[in-house]
């Protein structure tokens, strides 16, 4: 079978190629369910990768995510770095506040430690939207270890910026 795309050359035709590729790819990604665009950030997202998050839960404007304790996250008083915690919890700020495609920012984030972390343990944490606004949204942020017991709370404000997540 030949399809007649119009072309009389090789380089046309693979222009026109691309082209029509380009707009399937752009419908995809304007159409992304929550879990897919928190895939997609996830897959761009070095540092959540290295902290070996995994995506759990997604819903529009929520997220459960899970993290092992490794190594390499240890302090000197044998206890998970504070900024580890902080960044695990700003992470399911993000996968929660950017899933529906628009993009936001953190502008203000705070934490609370409960309990110490230790090597081993299995960090769950759960993004919950408080307040929506326009241009603002409030995420409270339940950090927990394997035994549900709370390590840490945390909340942060984002600014939404007018941009999609697929466009940065």
């Amino acid at each position: 079978m030949v399809i007649n795309l119009g072309c009389c050359d090789s380089f046309c035709w693979l222009q026109t190629f691309f082209q029509q590729a380009k707009i399937i790819l752009l419908k995809f990604y304007i159409n992304m369910t929550p879990h897919e665009t928190a895939q997609y950030m996830l897959n761009q997202d070095a540092f959540s990768q290295w902290m070996g998050i995994k995506l759990v839960e997604i819903r529009e404007k929520y997220c459960l995510i899970e993290m092992p304790v490794k190594a390499e996250m240890i302090n000197g008083l044998r206890t998970v770095h504070g900024g580890i915690t902080f960044s695990f919890a700003d992470s399911a700020l993000a996968f929660s506040s950017n899933n529906t495609n628009e993009a936001s920012v953190a502008l203000n984030c705070t934490i609370n430690f409960t309990k110490a972390v230790k090597m081993g343990d299995i960090l769950r944490a759960e993004s919950v939207l408080i307040s929506d606004t326009r241009k603002t949204g409030i995420y409270d942020i339940k950090i927990t270890n394997q035994n549900k017991d709370l390590v840490a709370a945390f909340r942060g404000t984002v600014y939404k910026i007018d941009k999609k997540v697929t466009d940065l």
